[in-house]
């Protein structure tokens, strides 16, 4: 699989939101989000086995690992790693952008599935599938980042739209008001969570954090 790049932090977002992780970041995306904060990992990266891998993970002694990217579903080999995690009894955060089908993913207890539905602001709602929301369940989430009312007012209608059963996150793009984000949820009565990137909070725009 190709690589672009491992190290260990604190989980930036999402219901498991500051769990010390060990991440895997596999290189390639098939979207280009106008707001992207990893266009470094279009391209950059390298080949790695499977193997060298989960000796990677095993010496990190973390319970938990990110598999994110890119797009990680894009590499077939994703789902032999996720499988070998799974073997070992490693807990899972799976970060995927949406416009990928997500029916071929274990369907067990230990892996946790972040999925993205792209807003107006990102350029790249037109190619959600929104069919992956059946396959995700009350240990998944799903998370929506909003720019501007038109983000929040097109999240507002799928929810509204859709039964979603997972965890939803309403996340602000970075530098942008996140009070102004938390006020409107709390206007509108949804039943969501708001919350920022901790990572970026605590280490600033910064690559392996």
């Amino acid at each position: 699989m190709k690589v672009n790049e491992t190290f260990i932090s604190l989980q930036g977002e999402g219901p498991y939101m500051g769990i010390p992780m060990f991440f895997v970041r596999l290189t390639g995306c098939n979207l280009r989000c106008a707001w992207c904060d990893t266009q470094y990992a279009f391209y950059e990266g390298e080949e790695v086995s499977l193997e060298k891998v989960m000796n990677m993970v095993e010496k990190s002694g973390m319970e938990w690992v990110c598999i994110t990217g890119g797009e990680p579903l894009l590499q077939e080999e994703v789902y032999t790693l996720a499988d070998s995690l799974l073997r070992r009894d490693y807990r899972i955060i799976l970060e995927t952008n949406g416009s990928i089908l997500i029916d071929k993913l274990p369907t067990e207890e230990n892996l946790m599935v972040s999925l993205d539905i792209k807003t107006p602001s990102s350029g790249m709602e037109k190619f959600m599938k929104f069919e992956n929301l059946k396959y995700l369940g009350p240990k998944d989430y799903v998370k929506f980042v909003i720019m501007d009312e038109k983000d929040f007012e097109y999240a507002k209608g799928i929810i509204e739209r859709y039964e979603i059963h997972s965890e939803i996150i309403f996340q602000p793009v970075w530098g942008t008001e996140l009070r102004w984000l938390a006020e409107r949820v709390l206007q509108e009565g949804l039943r969501v969570r708001v919350l920022p990137q901790l990572h970026k909070i605590i280490w600033g725009e910064k690559r392996g954090v």
